[in-house]
């Protein structure tokens, strides 16, 4: 008898439908698997024949052909283990269920028949939703998670036998209500408010934050990078729900889901120790997974102590810095990522990091100084759009009671800012922030007068900057006037902007 069931798998950050028949027929009892599945996929006859065994049921005794369509796309995962033994029972009690073709099924098998959580469940539902699919079952573990997608409905199952007799209307099953989604979860554990005086390096970050530029700080041990980076997303504007969506399938395909928490509604905050590979920064492996950069989607990207980076490890960035998505080409295809980040970088101003501070020398010699610099190259300088310096903090700030700005209020400004950017470019929905701006946008959003076009002349030529450095100054300065409701960009914000830029070539040149 021929069964056929519904499933489907994750390719990048997508998943695409799985059409899993099981033929059982006379002759020598084994069991063939075809469909280019992986090793996971191959052993799942051993895991699904134990636990149909162990649920009660049986599994087909003559020869059962397991085919995973479409034969051409290599199948990978054991979350195919729930779907192949309800095909197998399915085929061997000779019983046709008629309502097969409107469910979706994932979900591991324990050699008890219990259903373990698999990754991926996310991008599935959606998957299964487009589809057409009336229901969707997956393991207990993976219900809140699939329950996010509206207009398909969520079961939960514990086990084979649940799973089996449930399609057979023998035991009925709850929908699974998905939580409250935005509304839930919103508060930071950190605030802005704990960061004593810095106010040159807060507003830096208020600036990089309102038009989503990348930023470096600069500054001795103890300054307090760490500590305004942690915070950068208290002040970010929140998520929309098609944001919080995409984000949430990355870290699902991932695994970093629980069941508690199933939707991501923070912007996620990426801190990647400097001893990580090229292929876990940008993503990538035999099967490619996604990097640290696609991780950061939506969110912040903290790189803290820039130059103990590989510098082979920090070049692969200029991709996603540019084009906002990184893509992964291997023999058997390509696979494109999403990664639209802030990127924020902290390094020492020498090995020491002592090097200009007035109340501790530095033991560096000019030699060692210039090595550690020159770990970070120039191109990628010249994509980070703000450099600023981060000094020790004196002890009369520390201790000081006068309470500090909060992050709510910073967080107020960066929304007007922002929401004039989105009206600014609602004609080009790609482009939502001034970081983002095309070099046609360019030209015709950031506009200058002869005294400011004279400053960057004097600019441009006094610190030797790039072109790119100069478009950079352009849309920085434009965020600095958004910030202040100014339609236009005078030679007050162009003359901030620029001294955004000054930091890198002071210390590089």
């Amino acid at each position: 008898m021929l069964a056929k069931v519904y499933s489907a798998a994750v390719y990048g950050v997508d998943a695409y439908e799985v059409e899993i028949e099981v033929n059982a027929s006379s002759g020598n009892p084994v069991i063939v698997v075809v469909g280019l599945p992986d090793a996971a996929v191959k052993e799942s006859k051993d895991r699904v024949t134990t636990a149909v065994g162990n649920s009660g049921y049986r599994w087909p005794k003559g020869r059962t052909t397991i085919n995973l369509a479409p034969a051409d796309v290599k199948k990978e995962g054991p979350s195919f283990d729930l779907p192949i033994a309800l095909a197998m029972i399915a085929a061997s009690e000779q019983i046709e269920l008629p309502d097969f073709d409107q469910y979706c099924f994932v979900g591991e098998l324990a050699l008890d028949g219990g259903v373990r959580t698999v990754n991926g469940v996310l991008p599935v539902a959606i998957e299964a939703k487009r589809r057409g699919k009336k229901a969707i079952v997956v393991p207990e573990g993976n219900a809140q998670e699939a329950a996010i997608v509206e207009g398909i409905t969520t079961y939960g199952v514990r086990n084979l036998r649940q799973a089996f007799e449930f399609l057979r209307g023998n035991e009925p099953l709850t929908p699974i209500v998905a939580e409250p989604l935005l509304e839930a979860h919103q508060d930071y554990e950190v605030d802005f408010a704990d960061v004593r005086g810095q106010h040159s390096a807060k507003r830096a970050v208020e600036v990089a934050v309102a038009g989503g530029h990348n930023l470096l700080m600069v500054g001795p041990p103890g300054s307090g990078k760490s500590m305004l980076a942690k915070r950068i997303p208290t002040i970010m504007p929140p998520m929309t729900f098609e944001e919080a969506i995409e984000t949430t399938k990355i870290h699902s395909i991932c695994g970093y889901l629980a069941n508690k928490r199933a939707f991501l509604s923070l912007r996620p905050f990426r801190s990647p120790h400097h001893t990580i590979s090229d292929a876990g920064l940008l993503g990538g492996g035999a099967n490619p997974a996604p990097g640290e950069v696609t991780l950061a989607h939506h969110g912040v990207l903290f790189l803290d102590e820039l130059p103990e980076f590989k510098r082979s490890t920090l070049e692969v960035m200029r991709q996603p810095l540019e084009d906002a998505k990184v893509t992964i080409s291997r023999a058997s295809g390509s696979v494109t990522y999403p990664a639209e980040f802030v990127l924020v970088g902290a390094l020492n101003p020498c090995p020491c990091g002592f090097f200009g501070d007035l109340r501790r020398e530095c033991r560096c010699s000019a030699v060692q100084v210039q090595r550690y610099r020159q770990r970070i190259s120039g191109p990628l300088l010249d994509r980070i759009d703000i450099h600023v310096e981060v000094p020790a903090v004196h002890f009369k700030e520390l201790t000081s009671t006068q309470p500090a700005e909060a992050s709510a209020a910073i967080r107020d400004r960066v929304l007007a800012a922002r929401t004039i950017q989105q009206e600014r470019f609602t004609t080009t929905p790609k482009i939502r922030c001034n970081a983002r701006m095309s070099s046609k946008a360019l030209k015709t959003h950031c506009v200058i007068d002869e005294d400011s076009r004279e400053l960057l002349r004097m600019a441009m030529h006094e610190l030797n900057l790039s072109a790119r450095a100069h478009d950079r100054i352009l849309k920085v300065a434009r965020t600095i006037a958004d910030l202040e409701a100014a339609p236009d960009i005078t030679a007050t914000h162009l003359s901030e902007a620029i001294q955004y830029r000054t930091l890198d070539r002071n210390l590089w040149a």
